[in-house]
C-alpha cells in the first residue's frame, strides 16, 4: 500500500512538473527572473577618488599611460576602494588589470586608447579563447580573483583593433589578412592549443603570446565577484568584448558596443552564474550576446555551467544572433531569460540560438523569452541545432539535451527562411518548446522540425495561419 502510495505521488509530480514547464510556468519563470535581479550584489565604493593625472596620467593621445593606471590602481586599492578617475582627453595605455574594491570611472570626453604594440600585453595570463583556457596576451581589461570591480561612466574604451591590428590574425581578407601571412588557423596555434586541451595538458603549459596569433578579449574579469560595467562604449575589439569568465553577481548596464571585427561578439557569460545584461546597445561583427560554457573536453574538465542569465531592455541593431547559446557549451547553460529588447538588422541571422554538436554536448534547459519586438531576420526566429559545425567533422559521443524553451509576446515583421528551424538527435530530441502570442510574418517556411516534440503553439500566428 505504502509503495502504491508513494507512485501515486511520483506520477503526481511529473505530471505537475510537466505542466509548469509548459503553458503554466510563465509567471514563475518571470518571478524568478526578478529573484535573480534582487540577489545579485552590485558592487559599491567608498567616497575616495584617486585621479589618473596625480600618478602621472597624461591625456595627450600618444604618452604611454600603463604605469599611471598601474600606480593609482594600487594606490586605491590598497586605500580600501574608491574610484579612478579618468578626465576628458586620449589616453594610450596597454592592458589595465583591475583590483578589488576599484571602479574605473571616466568622465564624458575621456577615451582610452590601448596600445597596438603586442609586446605591451605581456607577460603571458590565465585566459580563454573560445572555450579553451590558455596562458596568453592579457586582455585589454583584465581582472582575476578580484571583487567589487567596476568599469563606469560615459567615456569610450577604444581597442584600436582594425585591419592593421589583431584583425588579420583571423585569416580572412576581409579583415587585413593576406595569403602567406601566419594566422590563428595556422599550425601551432589554435590547432595546438586545441589538441592540448583533449590532451589534458594542463593550462600552464599551454603557452601562446609572442610569436604566435590569438587574440585577447577585451573585457575579461576571470573568477571574480560582484562586477559592474555601466555607460561606456567599447569600440574596435581583437576579439570577443565582455567575457566573464567564471564570475558571479555581474551587471552591465547601460553599455554601448560598437565593433564589427572578427569574433566580435558583444558579450559572452562563460561559466558565469548572475549576470544581469540590460538597456544595451550591440552593434557588432558578430553575436550580440552569446552565452558559453567551454569547448569539449576542455568545457567538461571545467565542468561550471552558466546559469541565471538575464537580458532586458537591449537593442540588438547589428550581429548575426541577438541571444545566442554555445557553441562551446559542453557544461551547459540553464535559466536564461530575455524580455523587452528589440532586434533588428539585415545581418541579423537568428533572433534566438542554440548550437552545439556532439563534440561539444552538453546541456540547454530553461530559455524564456517574451516581450521582443523582431524587425527582420534571415534565417530563422528560433533555430535549434545539435549539428553545428565549421571547422570540419563535429561528431562525438557526446549527445547535447535541450528542453524547455518557451517564447511568449514576440512579434516578428519579416521571419526571413524559417519560423523555427529545429534539428535535434533521434536519440534526444528537443522537447518542450512552446510559442505563446507569438506572430511571425513574411517567413518562407514556418516550421523546419527534425527529431523534435510536438511544439505547444498558444494564439500563434504564422504567415497570417495560426497554429
Amino acid at each position: 500500500m505504502r509503495k502504491i502510495s508513494l507512485l501515486i505521488l511520483a506520477v503526481s509530480f511529473i505530471f505537475t512538473s510537466c505542466k509548469i514547464g509548459m503553458s503554466q510556468n510563465s509567471d514563475k519563470a518571470w518571478e524568478q527572473a526578478d529573484a535573480i535581479i534582487r540577489s545579485i550584489t552590485v558592487p559599491e565604493f567608498p567616497d575616495r577618488t584617486f585621479k589618473l593625472e596625480d600618478y602621472g596620467g597624461l591625456g595627450d593621445g600618444t604618452t604611454s599611460n600603463s604605469k599611471a593606471f598601474q600606480k593609482a590602481i594600487a594606490a586605491c586599492n590598497s586605500a580600501g576602494g574608491g574610484t579612478v578617475l579618468v578626465s576628458e582627453g586620449k589616453y594610450l595605455t596597454g592592458p589595465i588589470h583591475l583590483k578589488s574594491n576599484v571602479n574605473l570611472h571616466l568622465q564624458e570626453g575621456a577615451e582610452i586608447l590601448f596600445s597596438t604594440n603586442k609586446a605591451d600585453y605581456l607577460p603571458l595570463v590565465h585566459t580563454s579563447y573560445e572555450g579553451v583556457e590558455l596562458m596568453n596576451y592579457s586582455p585589454l581589461i583584465y581582472a582575476k580573483g578580484q571583487k567589487n570591480i567596476a568599469v563606469t561612466g560615459n567615456g569610450i574604451l577604444n581597442g584600436q583593433a582594425g585591419n592593421d591590428n589583431w584583425w588579420p590574425w583571423a585569416g580572412k581578407d576581409v579583415y587585413g589578412y593576406q595569403e602567406g601571412d601566419a594566422n590563428q588557423n595556422s599550425e601551432g596555434n589554435l590547432p595546438a592549443l586545441r589538441e592540448m586541451a583533449e590532451n589534458n595538458v594542463p593550462v600552464a603549459e599551454r603557452k601562446f603570446g609572442e610569436g604566435f596569433y590569438i587574440r585577447p578579449t577585451f573585457f575579461e574579469p576571470f573568477e571574480c565577484e560582484n562586477v559592474l560595467v555601466e555607460g561606456v562604449t567599447f569600440k574596435n575589439a581583437p576579439f570577443w568584448i565582455m567575457h566573464p569568465l567564471k564570475s558571479e553577481n555581474v551587471t552591465i548596464n547601460g553599455v554601448s558596443v560598437i565593433s564589427h571585427g572578427p569574433n566580435n561578439d558583444g558579450c559572452d557569460p562563460e561559466y558565469s552564474k548572475n549576470v544581469l545584461i540590460k538597456n544595451c546597445l550591440f552593434d557588432t561583427g558578430d553575436d550580440c550576446i552569446a552565452i558559453k560554457s567551454g569547448r569539449n573536453n576542455d568545457g567538461r574538465r571545467v565542468g561550471i555551467p552558466s546559469e541565471n542569465i538575464i537580458v532586458e531592455g537591449c537593442e540588438m541593431k547589428d550581429g548575426h544572433g541577438g541571444v545566442v547559446m554555445g557553441s562551446e557549451i559542453s557544461a551547459g547553460v540553464r535559466n536564461v531569460f530575455v524580455r523587452n529588447c528589440k532586434m533588428d538588422s539585415p545581418n541579423l541571422d537568428r533572433a534566438i540560438r542554440i548550437k552545439t554538436n556532439t563534440l561539444r554536448g552538453g546541456f540547454v534547459e530553461n530559455v524564456y523569452v517574451k516581450d521582443v519586438e523582431v524587425g527582420q531576420v534571415k534565417e530563422a526566429v528560433l533555430r535549434v541545432n545539435t549539428y553545428y559545425g565549421i571547422y570540419g567533422k563535429q561528431e562525438g559521443n557526446f549527445i547535447p539535451k535541450i528542453s524547455n524553451i518557451q517564447l511568449e509576446n514576440i512579434s516578428v515583421e519579416n521571419g526571413g527562411k524559417y519560423g523555427l528551424l529545429i534539428k535535434g538527435r533521434e536519440s534526444e530530441p528537443v522537447s518542450n518548446i512552446v510559442l505563446k502570442n507569438v506572430t511571425i510574418k513574411n517567413t518562407e517556411t514556418p516550421l523546419e522540425l527534425e527529431n523534435c516534440e510536438p511544439v505547444q503553439f498558444i494564439n500563434t500566428t504564422i504567415n497570417g495561419k495560426k497554429y
